[in-house]
């Protein structure tokens, strides 16, 4: 498993947000991980990507683990918060510089070249980040999150906002991205679902719901929508 998920636990105060969860993502598969608001589900990301710490439970991620080897986790994944903190002041290149030197990328000009044709930026890329539509915006904090080559990407509503022409664009580049990397998804786009992801988890309450491939979640609940399913098996 390029990502396995052991019992995890988030406790804040007394509330549970995230409830015991298990789960595990193999390599070269994109998995939509969905929720209602307050569900878990960035929470859960936070703590994958050692951005929080765990109340209880284990996770590994490209064979590393989150409590004991955050430093390695953090360099085999990339992430994609949902709210893509950038710095507007910043040309697209220079920020791609930035980011480079922070990992320390050797021949880093050559690999922010293949980052930006690989991610569309080319036309924007004489561009202030604050002059850019939303949509290259959040090509540029893909391009930020895949400099380094991370085995593993985590992708917090990377379309939320974008026009359909946009959207279009992001989930091209999500489905390539997933021949070779693990990618979690984050959405409440259900279509976004149908259009990349080739497995599904469902949590609600911290607690998961469902856990399975795209088709055999369609198969169990024949004649349904994936929307109609997420409703029933999120609903109160």
């Amino acid at each position: 498993m390029s990502i396995s998920v052991q019992g995890l636990t988030k406790v804040y105060g007394t509330q549970k947000a995230v409830n015991g969860i298990t789960f595990g993502v193999k390599p070269g598969r994109v998995l939509g991980f969905l929720g209602p608001n307050g569900a878990g589900k960035s929470t859960t990301m936070k703590m994958l990507t050692c951005f929080i710490p765990q109340t209880a439970g284990a996770a590994t991620v490209a064979g590393f683990d989150i409590t004991t080897q955050s430093l390695e986790v953090r360099r085999n994944i990339g992430y994609l918060p949902e709210t893509n903190p950038q710095y507007l002041d910043m040309y697209v290149k220079e920020s791609l510089a930035f980011i480079a030197d922070v990992h320390k990328i050797h021949n880093a000009q050559k690999r922010i070249a293949e980052v930006i044709e690989q991610t569309g930026l080319g036309p924007e890329q004489q561009k202030k980040i604050g002059e850019l539509s939303k949509g290259y915006r959040q090509r540029v904090g893909l391009a930020q999150a895949i400099i380094h080559d991370p085995q593993v990407l985590i992708l917090d509503e990377p379309t939320s906002g974008l026009d359909p022409n946009q959207l279009v664009g992001i989930r091209q580049l999500i489905r390539d991205l997933g021949k070779t990397k693990t990618i979690i998804l984050s959405t409440h786009i259900m279509q976004e679902v149908e259009a990349v992801c080739d497995d599904v988890v469902i949590i609600s309450k911290g607690h998961i719901v469902a856990d399975d491939t795209l088709a055999g979640l369609r198969e169990k609940h024949v004649g349904k929508s994936l929307e109609s399913i997420f409703i029933d098996l999120t609903g109160s």
